[in-house]
């Protein structure tokens, strides 16, 4: 199926011109409204939209019919057409009906926050699962919004035969949708069990999963540490797919890092749902490592966002570890070292210039350690046979032999102990004997 006609194209049509909107309301003040603005500018340049212009509009609610009021998308019908754009971008969600009353008045196209985050993951999709994931979420946005908006479905819908009898092609629009939704809610579900046989594969390694608000430097890090090839690019969402890689530490032992896309404020919730199975890496993590762009202006609200969206992917009660990035581009000690103070544990470093990533190295070794136990098995000689099933369930760190036995040292992940355990006692109860564990 087409992506949404709306869509701003590829990156080699020209640049469109966009006017943006925001509503300051008593929820809302002038100067967050102003942040949004900024951040939903970022956010057309990477779409491939010229902002010309910032409208802002105050009242004490939103307008049902026209959002920001009858009057004012009269004066903005006027400015879009005196300026020649092409979009007005509503830095809040339209519901349709406002869609429909305000691009009637405008005569140009009409997108809100949540079109356009969904345009952007569109155009940054590479992989089957990524452009499945937005397929889905574009459905799920666009169906409340059929009415005079999905034509191009008409192609697919064929001719003769087709239509039930007095069925509005509306309604056949709406049922094809429907089904489109539920064939790749399945093919998502068949992704996600692939996913779950790949991540039992890796339940023996520690696991840190890289999350941040888009454009912290994500990526950047992944490359750093592991020479992971990841698509870099100063924009937003360049990064959709979960990426993972190994990462080798001291003592001949590797941790797997897990770099998936970046969050946002306003995220769309059906944006949400239909990432799960991408999200879901996160969520298999022993440990996240929230990724900070110190130099912006509200990184502080940036890190209140990741929170929320980690609250509602049920990943609060995980350790995290705050990597502030882009000290080479800050110059405030005092604040770093108020955050030293206030945000542990943490760790200030560049990716793009490599400075500090050895003591983040550090700390994940630590974090590391911490989620492994090691014991220590003395098995008499006749159960020296023993010690080669032991390397299926455990890593086996050493061997001792004396004339009263074999001492084994073994190591195991914390959150597997009692599997590990349970399988340990059986592989030895074979033998007729018990261990004894120091």
């Amino acid at each position: 199926m087409e992506n949404y006609s709306n869509s701003l194209s590829s990156a080699a049509a020209p640049r469109e011109r966009a006017v943006l909107v925001g509503l300051i309301t008593r929820e809302t003040p002038s100067w967050r409204v102003e942040d949004y603005l900024d951040e939903l500018e970022l956010l057309a340049d990477t779409a491939g939209a010229d902002v010309i212009e910032r409208v802002v509009q105050e009242r004490d609610r939103r307008d049902p019919a026209f959002m920001i009021g009858r009057g004012k998308v009269e004066e903005l019908a006027q400015l879009a057409r005196y300026q020649d754009a092409d979009l007005v971008i509503f830095d809040d969600d339209l519901t349709p009906t406002q869609t429909k009353n305000i691009e009637k008045l405008c005569g140009v196209k009409i997108l809100d926050r949540s079109g356009l985050i969904l345009d952007i993951f569109a155009k940054h999709a590479r992989t089957r699962e990524a452009r499945t994931q937005v397929e889905l979420a574009q459905l799920k946005y666009l169906a409340p919004r059929l009415a005079g908006q999905w034509r191009h479905l008409e192609r697919q819908v064929g001719g003769i035969g087709v239509r039930g009898p007095g069925e509005t092609q509306l309604e056949v629009d709406r049922r094809l949708i429907r089904k489109r939704v539920g064939l790749l809610e399945k093919e998502l579900e068949r992704i996600a069990g692939q996913r779950e046989i790949r991540r039992k594969n890796r339940h023996d390694f520690f696991k840190a999963a890289l999350v941040g608000y888009t454009n912290a430097g994500k990526s950047t890090l992944l490359n750093a540490l592991t020479n992971a090839g990841v698509l870099v690019e100063d924009r937003l969402f360049a990064t959709l797919d979960a990426t993972v890689r190994s990462l080798q530490l001291e003592a001949r032992r590797q941790i797997l890092l897990i770099d998936t896309v970046g969050f946002i404020r306003k995220l769309p919730h059906h944006l949400i749902a239909s990432f799960k199975s991408t999200l879901e890496e996160s969520a298999d993590a022993d440990l996240l490592l929230h990724v900070i762009d110190i130099t912006h202006p509200g990184y502080a609200e940036q890190m209140i966002a990741v929170e929320k969206v980690l609250q509602e992917l049920h990943l609060t009660g995980k350790p995290v570890l705050k990597v502030f990035n882009k000290i080479d581009r800050f110059d405030q000690p005092g604040v770093i070292a108020r955050l030293r103070e206030s945000e542990q544990p943490c760790v200030f470093i560049s990716a793009q210039r490599g400075i500090g990533l050895t003591q983040l190295v550090a700390r994940l070794s630590e974090f590391a350690e911490a989620a492994f136990i090691s014991e220590t098995l003395e098995l008499p000689l006749r159960q020296a046979g023993c010690i080669a099933r032991l390397y299926e369930v455990a890593e086996v760190l050493d061997t001792l032999y004396d004339e009263k036995g074999v001492s084994v040292q073994i190591r195991f992940p914390r959150n597997q102990a009692q599997r590990v355990r349970g399988q340990i006692s059986r592989i030895l109860a074979g033998e007729g004997e018990d261990v004894r564990k120091d």
